[in-house]
């Protein structure tokens, strides 16, 4: 079975408006984890290690593993946009 929505058969607005939300959405899962992270930096040094446990960090260094997939297609939509030579 052929998949339905190869990026060669995808119009020139509807790869870029891809590209756009694809970008936006790892934009914002990268902002999430950034803040996260320095949240509980800041918890653990201020409540010290016995407030708060290692079991916390895990989803937090979960989301770039999570991201990778996200982060795949918006190269392949990069590279898409660039063989069409649009902006």
């Amino acid at each position: 079975m052929e998949p339905k929505n190869k990026l060669s058969e995808l119009s020139d607005e509807k790869l870029l408006q891809r590209r756009d939300m694809f970008k936006g959405i790892l934009i914002g899962m990268y902002v999430v984890c950034v803040v996260l992270i320095v949240l509980l930096v800041y918890i653990f040094f201020n409540k010290g290690f016995s407030a708060i446990s290692i079991a916390s960090f895990v989803p937090v260094f979960m989301l770039p593993v999570i991201t990778m997939p996200l982060y795949f297609q918006v190269t392949l939509l990069e590279k898409e946009v660039k063989a069409r030579n649009l902006k």
